[in-house]
């Protein structure tokens, strides 16, 4: 069950990095040219956000498949645009019956993708898997099991 919600929370943060922070890089980078205004701030926010849940996804003890996923994601863009950079750029949503906000996200993950950000998200979220513990059950688990305790006093 704890691999089940790992693998939800996975697919949560893979949609925050992939359209909030795309959504935010671009709209930091269109108001760099005007003073700092509330779209600024809001983007700032957004990607503070991303960066939280990220950080709390690669510190906390969940299941790992909640960075695997995202990982994977962010890693396999990153090794279809190496190989084929039109065919990874076809990916992002750019037509104009697109919602704005959606074409923003794209455009925004097109700019991380092509600087490598995707890239090293990838393998720093890809890291906490390698973590043998992570795998594992935690202790406090193993509490709620009911074990027959013996009526002898010592072990011998």
């Amino acid at each position: 069950m704890r691999h089940l919600g790992g693998l939800l929370l996975g697919l949560v943060v893979t949609a925050a990095v992939l359209v909030g922070a795309g959504w935010a890089v671009q709209q930091a980078m269109t108001n760099t040219q005007a003073p700092a205004g509330q779209s600024l701030w809001i983007a700032l926010g957004a990607m503070a956000v991303v960066g939280l849940v990220t950080g709390l996804v690669t510190a906390g003890r969940v299941s790992p498949l909640a960075t695997f996923v995202p990982s994977m994601a962010l890693l396999a863009w990153t090794v279809v645009y190496a190989l084929d950079m039109n065919r990874a750029l076809s990916f992002v949503p750019a037509e104009p019956s697109m919602h704005q906000i959606v074409r923003d996200a794209g455009a925004g993950a097109k700019t991380l993708l092509t600087s490598g950000v995707y890239a090293l998200l990838g393998v720093a979220l890809f890291i906490p898997v390698l973590m043998p513990s992570r795998w594992a059950r935690r202790d406090d688990d193993y509490e709620d099991e009911d074990f027959e305790e013996s009526r002898q006093g010592g072990y011998y």
